[in-house]
């Protein structure tokens, strides 16, 4: 029963995709909650269609990812990182987008990060 409503649950928003779910059980009731990961956010932000992972094996993304999105995750991961200021949570999920090797706005993600780092692209505090 358990296992039916997690997969009730995550069939929505997470069709496809690896995600932590937490259980809370309060008087024999079982409460869901999704905790998505870093990687799991910067996969679903390229908007791809679902794939059968039965027929394709190996799955390649479009591996372009808009800065737009990258706040998107961050303002969702925010609440799960040490990290205080907002550049050094969008240099966290860049890392992420690094070891996934995607791009971020046409242009690499390694670049990105010393651009950052060197003052040329500044990141706002909202």
């Amino acid at each position: 029963k358990i296992r039916e409503d997690i997969a009730k649950e995550t069939a929505r928003d997470w069709k496809g995709l690896r995600v932590t779910v937490k259980i809370s059980l309060k008087n024999c009731q079982a409460k869901f909650i999704i905790v998505p990961s870093a990687t799991t956010l910067v996969i679903k932000s390229q908007k791809e269609r679902e794939r059968d992972k039965e027929k394709t094996k190996i799955i390649k993304h479009t591996r372009n990812i808009l800065v737009d999105d990258v706040i998107e995750i961050v303002k969702v991961m925010k609440h799960r990182s040490m990290e205080k200021p907002l550049v050094g949570n969008v240099k966290e999920i860049l890392g992420t987008c690094v070891s996934e090797r995607h791009t971020i706005d046409g242009k690499d993600t390694k670049n990105l990060q010393s651009d950052i780092d060197e003052g040329e692209t500044e990141i706002l505090e909202d």
